[in-house]
């Protein structure tokens, strides 16, 4: 025959949500030492590639005027040819009329190689232009991954410290999470990331919310106290406890976090 399980009492769900709200926390202070590192650190990361990028355009772009250049040095030397041709057929001619028409074509040709010079002179200067971009662009890449390196350094070393620490309260938040119901937890998870400070369940306090210090009144604090039902805060939505069972459960603290 199938184990039942044991259904949980209110109290007991409070419990075990107020102890992974401890557990929580600690593992958003362990975040919060890390504070905006990650999030510096994949922005350089991405201004990096952007760089890398625009880089690799400058080059194709060097690689296309050189292109132009070579295509512009082929036309002009098959004017050139056909300047020559144009000449020697001059003297050969029957009458004027040839003579005209071969005089046109080697102006033609001259235009066409004076037009071929000066892009072959725009493309260079663009080169030139080109060149400068990408060793500045260069110089930036180089100077952006210094910073970077720093940066990840920096974060690197805090997650050293604290890896071990985070990895064991993540293994013993996970447990608790596994004894409360999905509703419940999804509810708490809801809380937690809409709570600016991540508070999801508090005690009252001085007959005020823990987490808004708002009022909270009389019946309900009793409620509360009674454990009957879960109660949330009618002013930021957050479960509350009595500050007994907050006490009760009050975790232990050395150097550095929980034990």
């Amino acid at each position: 025959m199938a184990k039942v399980e044991k259904e949980l009492t209110v109290a007991e769900k409070l419990t075990n949500l107020y102890k992974l709200q401890v557990l929580v926390s600690e593992i958003d202070r362990i975040k919060n030492l890390r504070g905006e590192l990650p999030a510096e650190v994949a922005d350089m990361e991405a201004k990096i590639d952007e760089l890398n990028k625009r880089a690799e355009n400058y080059n194709n772009s060097i690689n296309e005027a050189q292109n132009k250049i070579n295509n512009m040095q082929a036309k002009i030397a098959e004017a050139q040819q056909l300047i020559a041709q144009y000449t020697e057929q001059q003297n050969d001619v029957q009458n004027n009329k040839q003579y005209e028409f071969l005089t046109k074509e080697i102006e033609y040709q001259d235009l066409e190689v004076t037009l071929c010079n000066k892009r072959i002179r725009e493309s260079m200067e663009s080169i030139d232009d080109l060149k400068i971009r990408v060793e500045d662009t260069r110089h930036e890449i180089e100077e952006r991954k210094n910073d970077l390196d720093i940066k990840r350094g920096e974060l690197d070393e805090i997650i050293a410290e604290t890896r071990s620490e985070e990895e064991t309260l993540r293994d013993k938040a996970k447990k608790i999470e596994n004894s409360i119901d999905t509703k419940l937890l999804t509810t708490f998870k809801r809380i937690h990331k809409k709570a600016h400070n991540g508070l999801a369940i508090v005690p009252i306090e001085r007959e005020a919310c823990g987490g808004c210090c708002n009022k909270i009144t009389p019946q309900r604090q009793i409620d509360v106290k009674m454990r009957k039902k879960i109660i949330v805060c009618e002013y930021c939505g957050r479960i509350l406890i009595d500050e007994q069972m907050a006490k009760d459960n009050k975790p232990k603290v050395r150097k550095g976090g929980l034990i």
